[in-house]
């Protein structure tokens, strides 16, 4: 699972016209789903981001998490994060899980957020889908699951 997570100011989603997710102050997730994910998965994804500290102390070092301030999380699902582009043009995303697979852990993800009192609100899976956000910093960080494979290694 991959999560491209962005500090902002506010940001809103947009399906049809119709606003379905708002926040103010918080975390833009655009989540990424691979075929062999897990409620693990879900579970190291949802700890980074309710606990990553991306938010300015009083001396401006980034100090503080989205839980610490209060902030909220707004949960897009994003399939093309899993984009292969090494040979030509065009990207393939076979390395992108199905939507059966892909849809229940992106809605384990909010939930799982949800259980650390944090407010979620989230896109609509699988549809055509503008995002409106003005971030705070920029900061834009990516977070990947495999990372804690690899950590546990070292």
């Amino acid at each position: 699972m991959r999560a491209l997570i962005q500090r902002v100011a506010r940001a809103a989603v947009t399906v049809n016209r119709v606003t379905i997710g708002k926040i103010e102050a918080g975390l833009l997730a655009y989540v990424g789903v691979a075929p062999e994910d897990t409620g693990e998965d879900v579970e190291y994804i949802a700890t980074k981001i309710s606990t990553i500290r991306l938010f300015p102390d009083s001396e401006g070092r980034f100090d503080q998490s989205v839980s610490d301030i209060g902030g909220a999380v707004l949960v897009v699902s994003q399939f093309t994060l899993y984009a292969e582009t090494r040979r030509g043009r065009r990207p393939n995303f076979s390395g992108a899980a199905s939507p059966d697979v892909a849809k229940p852990l992106v809605e384990a993800l909010g939930d799982r957020l949800r259980k650390d009192s944090i407010t979620v609100q989230t896109g609509q899976f699988g549809a055509l889908m503008q995002v409106d956000s003005v971030n705070d910093g920029p900061v834009t960080i990516v977070v990947d699951s495999t990372d804690r494979k690899q950590a546990r290694r070292a």
